[in-house]
């Protein structure tokens, strides 16, 4: 990825540091990030980045002025110029605020720091709002990590208007770098726990004198604060598992009982508590969600389980467990940024959990149907076509992160989607799916690209959707908007990896003929649409 690096503040040596491993706009100066993202001649225009990172600092943007009320203007007038520039196409991640200068020093109100802060970081959660494109980036959190003396320069800051001290720079890096990544990666879904001296201190079912150890105090707090960071996670869209050698009973009533636990059995997507092979259940469990081996994440005390997963099942990450309790908190959030953690959340992130709980109930639903016909119709599924300028995020984890069903599973960043929907040769269909057990959220998307003959580009669909006929009535749809468009046929394009299997034949089973087999080893497909086949599925459009 191509990324600039704009402040008002001399930010050379990290741009240097960073042109070590990345592509790099080198700014002419600084001081000048917004003439240079307002004038479209501009040397920043001519590089045109994929991500632009603004690090302002406050005090030089206040010109040293610590009213509140001109602090006020002066940042909205900031911001109205940032938003004036702003290309759909550009991921910009704008710093949050930390003021520093010598000055605070001699102002008697002690909350005028805090205060004036405040008004760039509800500026700037107004302009994220606004913006899906907009995100912030932590420097505050950067700060106060390193404190003060350790991350300002005076020395530097005269001889150069340098703010930074080098520790403070070398730490600016490498959170920049996260952030690129995260905007290209795609992050592990489950998070498979063990029990016992893992989610808490102690063995389950032991003599009731040496109960767990989870409480308020000592180590047994540090299990429990494990718990917290681990339910955040869950909140913010990853999958919980247990994976536990141990009796269901027991562990059953400290998950519903026990007055400390944090996780409860409604946090959790997916159990097995039984004396099986470990790599064996967590292989169960990737068929039980219908997800890839290379979405979890498995974390155990025993060195010897993890060893055997990594080597029974590779595809599965596997880190380290720390040696002591007090050290779990912190390094399960290190396992959350460094496995889990996204550049943005959507709606079907948030509601992950619940979805899959969902899946569980279908499963019970096809038990208990007389045919996979008549289970069709008792879900009552329905389908809504929504505006795909309004979930750009989740759009771009669609054609990112599903496998099973992508026919061609290309991969986009999420600038390059924003472009695809500015683009007059392109047609993207977005699809949100709901049954009787639920809402499923946006789940499939279809991009055309409309020359001579449409060509279906790309088409992608959660797994959690999979097996319902639902892509039938999404290609009818598809074909019903482009034919009234006055276009005839419609062709697709189908390109194997080792997980699209399952769509191989999906052209084929819709009707259209194979015209052409593809160097990659796919094919292209025709249709005329007038001629389309007869397609069953139990779909009701909203």
């Amino acid at each position: 990825m191509k990324i600039a690096l704009l402040s008002n503040v001399n930010m050379n040596f990290v741009i240097r540091q960073l042109g070590e491993t990345l592509s790099v706009y080198e700014a002419e100066g600084y001081g000048n990030e917004l003439g240079l993202l307002m004038d479209p001649a501009s040397s920043y225009h001519a590089f045109a980045p994929e991500i632009t990172f603004l690090v302002e600092d406050l005090m030089e943007l206040l010109q040293h002025d610590l009213e509140p009320e001109s602090a006020r203007e002066r940042v909205e007038s900031w911001f109205g110029s940032l938003e004036a520039s702003l290309d759909t196409g550009v991921i910009y991640y704008v710093s949050d605020a930390y003021l520093w200068g010598a000055e605070l020093g001699a102002v008697h109100d002690e909350g005028r720091k805090e205060a004036l802060e405040d008004i760039w970081r509800e500026r700037l959660e107004r302009c994220r709002a606004a913006h899906g494109n907009v995100r912030l980036l932590p420097y505050r959190h950067l700060i106060e990590e390193l404190g003060e003396s350790r991350a300002f320069s005076s020395k530097m800051w005269y001889m150069g208007r340098i703010l930074w001290s080098g520790e403070a720079q070398g730490r600016l890096c490498e959170c920049i770098r996260q952030r690129v990544e995260r905007e290209s990666r795609i992050p592990r879904k489950v998070l498979v726990l063990d029990l016992d001296n893992t989610l808490w201190g102690g063995l389950a079912g032991e003599a009731d004198h040496t109960p767990i150890r989870l409480s308020e105090e000592h180590s047994g707090l540090a299990y429990k604060n494990l718990q917290r960071v681990i339910l955040q996670m869950q909140k913010q869209g990853v999958l919980l598992a247990i994976v536990s050698k141990n009796n269901e009973e027991d562990v059953r009533d400290i998950l519903s009982g026990h007055p400390h636990m944090v996780l409860r059995p409604e946090h959790f997507a997916a159990r097995r508590i039984n004396w099986e092979p470990k790599q064996e259940n967590i292989a169960e469990i990737a068929k039980e969600l219908n997800l890839g081996l290379d979405s979890f994440v498995f974390w155990d005390d025993s060195p010897s389980e993890r060893a055997l997963v990594k080597e029974m099942l590779p595809q599965v990450e596997v880190p380290d467990f720390p040696e002591r309790p007090e050290e779990l908190p912190a390094a399960m959030a290190e396992v959350y940024q460094r496995y889990f953690a996204r550049a943005a959340l959507t709606e079907e992130d948030l509601a992950k959990t619940r979805q899959y709980a969902d899946n569980a109930k279908r499963a019970e639903l096809e038990k208990a149907a007389g045919s996979f016909e008549d289970y069709l119709k008792r879900l009552k599924i329905t389908l809504k076509r929504v505006e795909p300028s309004g979930h750009v995020e989740r759009l771009t984890q669609l054609v990112n992160k599903t496998n099973q069903f992508n026919l061609t599973t290309r991969r986009y960043t999420q600038a390059q989607v924003m472009r695809l929907l500015e683009d007059e040769s392109r047609r993207i269909f977005l699809y949100q799916a709901a049954d009787c057990f639920g809402d499923s959220g946006v789940v499939a998307v279809v991009i055309v690209s409309v020359e001579d003959i449409p060509q279906v580009e790309e088409f992608a669909m959660s797994c959690r959707v999979m097996g319902k006929r639902i892509e039938y009535a999404i290609v009818e749809d598809v074909e019903r908007e482009l034919a009234a468009e006055g276009y005839e046929r419609l062709r697709g394009v189908y390109l194997p990896t080792a997980r699209n299997k399952p769509v191989e034949e999906l052209y084929s089973r819709l009707g259209y003929q194979k015209i052409e087999e593809l160097p990659e080893g796919g094919a292209l497909y025709e249709i005329e649409m007038a001629r389309a086949p007869k397609r069953v599925y139990y779909v009701e459009w909203v």
